[in-house]
C-alpha cells in the first residue's frame, strides 16, 4: 500500500515536534547539559587520539575551583588517571593525584603519591613539598611537616599561605616564638592579612604576650570585612568550590574564638 502525502506529512510533523521538545530540553538544562556534553566529549577525543598531555589538560579543567561549572574531584581523577597510563612522567602528575588523595580524606595514599612525585622529579617540583607537609600535619607528624614548609618557602618565600602553614605546624609542636617570627614576617608584607593576623595572635597568646595578642586579633577581625569566597577558594586552590562559604565561616569563627579567649585572658571582658 502507498504512503499518502497527508501520512508522510503526519511522520515529518511529529519529528518536527520531538524536536522541538528536545531543543527545549537543552535550553532548560542549561549549563549542566553543556558541562556534561564537554565531560563525554573529552572523552570521546582522548579515546580517539590517547595522550598523556592532554588527558592532563582535561584534568587541571575539572580541578581548577575557579571554574565552577567544570569543578569536579570525581572527573580529574579520572583524566589523572588516564594521564598515569599514557606517561607517567608528566611533571606534576602525582602532586596532583596526591592532592586528590589528601582532598577524599585519604591521607595514607595521599603521602605515598607525594612521595613517589617527589622521588621521580625533586626540586623541579618545589610545590609538592608544601603538599607533603600539609598531609604530613593533618596525619599529625608536625615536625615533619614544618621542615617541608621551611624547605619550601626557601623556593617560595613570599607565599603568605605557606607561611600560616608553616606557623601552623610551628605552634602544634609547641615552638611558639618560631611561629610568631614567621607571621611577623608574613605581615611585613601582607599587613592586612587576617589568615597569619589570626595565627600571630595565637602565637602571642600562647608566649603569654597578652596585649600584642588582643591587637593582632582586632586586625584579623577587621580585615574580616574584606574576606570573599573568591579569596577563599584562592587561599585553597583544588578545594570544592561549594565548600568556599563554610570555609568563610570557618575562618570568622576561629577569630570569634580566639578574641574571646584573648580577653579572657587579660583579665577583663571588655579591652579598652
Amino acid at each position: 500500500m502507498r504512503r499518502t502525502r497527508s501520512g508522510a506529512f503526519k511522520k515529518h510533523r511529529t519529528k518536527l515536534l520531538l524536536l522541538c521538545c528536545a531543543l527545549l530540553i537543552v535550553i532548560a538544562t542549561g549549563a549542566v547539559f553543556s558541562t556534561d556534553l564537554r565531560w563525554w566529549q573529552e572523552r570521546a577525543l582522548l579515546a580517539l587520539h590517547p595522550s598523556g598531555e592532554k588527558a592532563f589538560a582535561y584534568a587541571e579543567r575539572h580541578f581548577n575551583a575557579q571554574r565552577t561549572a567544570d569543578y569536579s574531584i570525581e572527573r580529574a581523577q579520572f583524566f589523572f588517571a588516564k594521564a598515569a597510563l599514557f606517561d607517567p612522567t608528566i611533571p606534576y602528575l602525582y602532586h596532583e593525584l596526591a592532592r586528590i588523595a589528601f582532598l577524599r580524606g585519604d591521607f595514607k595514599n595521599a603521602l605515598a603519591l607525594i612521595n613517589l612525585q617527589i622521588s621521580l622529579h625533586g626540586n623541579e617540583t618545589p610545590n609538592s613539598y608544601y603538599i607533603r607537609g600539609l598531609i604530613e600535619g593533618y596525619m599529625g607528624s608536625y615536625e615533619a611537616s614544618a621542615q617541608d614548609y621551611e624547605y619550601f618557602l626557601r623556593t617560595n618565600p613570599m607565599n603568605w599561605a605557606a607561611m600560616n602553614d608553616y606557623a601552623w605546624a610551628l605552634l602544634k609542636v609547641g615552638r611558639y616564638q618560631d611561629a610568631a617570627i614567621v607571621t611577623n614576617e608574613g605581615l611585613e608584607l601582607y599587613p592586612e592579612n587576617a589568615w597569619l593576623l589570626n595565627s600571630n595572635a595565637i602565637a602571642l597568646y600562647e608566649m603569654n604576650a597578652y596585649s600584642a595578642a588582643y591587637s593582632s586579633i582586632q586586625k584579623a577581625s577587621a580585615a574580616l570585612d574584606s574576606i570573599t569566597e573568591a579569596q577563599w577558594l584562592h587561599a585553597y586552590p583544588g578545594n570544592d568550590p561549594k565548600m568556599a562559604g563554610e570555609g568563610v565561616v570557618a575562618l570568622k569563627t576561629s577569630i570569634s574564638d580566639n578574641m574571646h579567649m584573648i580577653v579572657l585572658a587579660l583579665g577583663t571582658s571588655t579591652v579598652q
